[in-house]
């Protein structure tokens, strides 16, 4: 995609996947486990984190993880990406929501006592998965959501793809002569102050003219 970008239109410039699950002490940990070992088998490259103001989850986790990883193929990619996968333990769920929005996460996974209530503080998530029943993997082949999503902290500026990336629209202008009079001044400071002058003169010519069209 990087070698044709700007010969041709192409979706989006996407990295390894990513995931990060924002838990509190009501998370099963045999659940957050499985959804980070969903993601972590993509690649080596792949990133999961857990981000928990929880002391009790993280060990847990770890436990699955090594238990459930056993049963798995894909054992040399778990093995790399894991070995990069990075936990965050917070003072509230507060602050856990502000380490989510930093990181901006291409998947997130809320698994707390009301993640609706949690979901309300993401500012930045490519798709969230709300509650022990939505794992990730049901929006990789089912849940209806787009699957191209934007990685390595896009999301703080960018959004899945969406039907609007593959159109294609043209802006129109058309002024009368009374707006463009109303509007001059404000056009030609701008364009002065960027130290372009026909931009300005451009403008003037025709307010000066009273609106002649020749």
């Amino acid at each position: 995609k990087r070698q044709v970008f700007g010969t041709v239109g192409i979706d989006m410039l996407a990295g390894p996947s990513e995931l990060v699950v924002l838990a509190d002490r009501t998370a099963n940990p045999a659940y957050v486990a499985a959804d980070l070992l969903s993601q972590a088998e993509h690649d080596e490259d792949a990133f999961v984190a857990l981000v928990t103001n929880s002391r009790e989850l993280p060990p847990a986790v770890e436990r699955e993880l090594a238990r459930q990883a056993r049963s798995l193929p894909r054992h040399a990619i778990l093995r790399e990406s894991l070995s990069r996968a990075e936990g965050f333990l917070t003072r509230s769920l507060r602050e856990t929501v502000e380490v989510v929005n930093r990181l901006a996460p291409e998947h997130l996974s809320i698994v707390t006592r009301d993640p609706w209530k949690d979901f309300s503080g993401i500012r930045n998530a490519g798709t969230v998965f709300l509650g022990p029943f939505s794992p990730v993997a049901v929006g990789d082949y089912l849940a209806g959501i787009n699957h191209t999503l934007p990685t390595g902290g896009a999301s703080r500026f960018s959004s899945p793809l969406g039907i609007a990336d593959f159109l294609k629209k043209i802006n129109v202008v058309s002024y009368e002569f009374s707006a463009l009079r109303s509007d001059a001044p404000h056009v030609v400071r701008l364009a002065r102050k960027e130290g372009l002058d026909a931009h300005a003169e451009a403008v003037l010519r025709r307010t000066r003219g009273r609106g002649k069209m020749g």
